[in-house]
């Protein structure tokens, strides 16, 4: 047995024997971590950070000097007109949402390009009832391009698009709680050649969550009009202790400021209560710490593979965000699984997750996160719908060493049955 965690030989075995051949993959994600940290140290050092920008604003949050310059690293980042980076940003769907109402209006065609969105997302759209406030609510149209064989239909999303109503199409990057492949940011790049040939005015939304610093790219530097994502995912790089950011074109990142305060007060206020300075250390952690999630979920996509079961991406594959499938099979299996994750994680270690009411789902959720930032899916978490084929999904892992000691813990859950 191990002298600290509980891990047995058998397990040891086959940790090591999934580690055998994982050299290339390891190796192609400190290539990209590296090129994407120059590129991030190379944005602080042309925009003169300075231990000054790390002070903090109360109340209205005006003339935040640090607040603002970071917008200005984003968008120098991102390839973008402009940013909007703010902890008043509740979460990722908060932030999407914003953009959206900040592109549309009554009258309008939001269309989805690959199948439904992420579940908290269909509240805001209106196409489950979520209470008032909905997009449908105020008028807008919303339509979605089916996935075919678990693609995109280019030629569908062509169709779509065509329609002159349509001033905007959401790309969602990421799987969700959807059995498709994550995107890549040329996929992503194909989809904005063939929306932009079909209509001229329609806004390219893209939902980047999971998928920063995986790529050498971003969305927006292949044709996207803007890209949103959560500052507790990939971009806070572990730190960041709340928060959002959208980055593209001006007029829809003010678009998104007026949603999110007021009009007529949009970026304006904010304040930042001392934070500036773990938003600007964990934006220069992120490619580092993004890295480590993606050898995490490398090497648990091994062990899995090695203990029968199916996972997604496969360990070989080229990964496009920081999520890995595993393919469960049954509801008891997923709650050993959340049960080994959580028994590795540094905060709550003693918790069993179990399946809850969680608000904006259509079924009960199991969520397994002993995090040090509530929510922060960069840390190692796993969860999963309780609904089949019982997929869990997997994310982050602030250090691989950590990362790779609570999927052994999961391991030993699963050898259990």
């Amino acid at each position: 047995m191990s002298d600290t965690l509980q891990i047995s030989e058998r397990v040891e075995l086959l940790s090591v024997q999934a580690e055998r051949g994982l050299e290339s993959q390891f190796s192609r994600i400190d290539a990209v971590s590296q090129a994407n940290t120059r590129r991030v140290l190379a944005a602080f050092q042309k925009h003169r950070v300075a231990e000054s920008y790390f002070a903090g604003t109360t109340g209205y949050g005006y003339d935040d000097l640090g607040r603002d310059k970071l917008d200005e690293i984003y968008a120098e980042l991102f390839g973008t007109e402009d940013a909007l980076v703010r902890l008043q940003f509740v979460n990722g769907t908060h932030a999407i949402t914003c953009a959206l109402f900040g592109a549309l209006k009554a009258g309008d065609v939001l269309v989805s390009a690959v199948g439904a969105p992420y579940d908290t997302l269909l509240g805001v759209i209106g196409t489950t009832d979520k209470g008032h406030g909905s997009l449908k609510d105020y008028g807008v149209e919303y339509r979605q391009v089916e996935l075919v064989d678990d693609a995109p239909d280019l030629d569908g999303l062509a169709q779509a698009v065509a329609d002159p109503r349509v001033k905007a199409v959401l790309i969602q990057r990421s799987k969700g709680y959807a059995t498709r492949a994550s995107l890549s940011v040329d996929e992503i790049g194909e989809m904005c050649r063939i929306i932009r040939a079909k209509n001229q005015t329609a806004a390219i939304l893209v939902d980047n969550c999971y998928g920063e610093f995986v790529e050498e790219r971003e969305p927006t530097h292949v044709g996207a009009d803007l890209v949103v994502g959560s500052l507790i995912k990939n971009p806070g790089g572990g730190l960041a202790p709340a928060g959002a950011y959208v980055a593209g074109r001006r007029d829809l990142v003010e678009g998104a400021a007026m949603r999110l305060t007021c009009p007529g007060i949009g970026r304006e206020c904010g304040a930042t209560f001392g934070s500036n300075r773990l938003l600007y250390q964990g934006l220069f952690m992120a490619p580092h710490t993004v890295a480590q999630a993606l050898k995490t979920a490398v090497f648990a996509a091994r062990l899995m593979e090695l203990l029968g079961y199916e996972t997604q991406p496969r360990s070989d594959a080229v990964r496009h965000d920081i999520i890995q499938m595993i393919h469960l099979g049954d509801a008891g299996a997923v709650r050993r699984f959340c049960k080994g994750i959580q028994s590795g994680a540094p905060v709550d270690s003693y918790v069993t997750p179990e399946p809850w009411d969680m608000p904006g789902y259509d079924c009960q959720v199991i969520m397994a996160a002993g995090a040090f930032i509530q929510g922060a899916s960069i840390e190692l978490s796993a969860d999963a719908p309780m609904r089949e084929p019982y997929t869990v999904y997997l994310q982050g892992g602030l250090t691989y060493e950590s990362g790779k000691a609570g999927i052994m813990l999961a391991a030993e859950e699963l050898l259990r049955s």
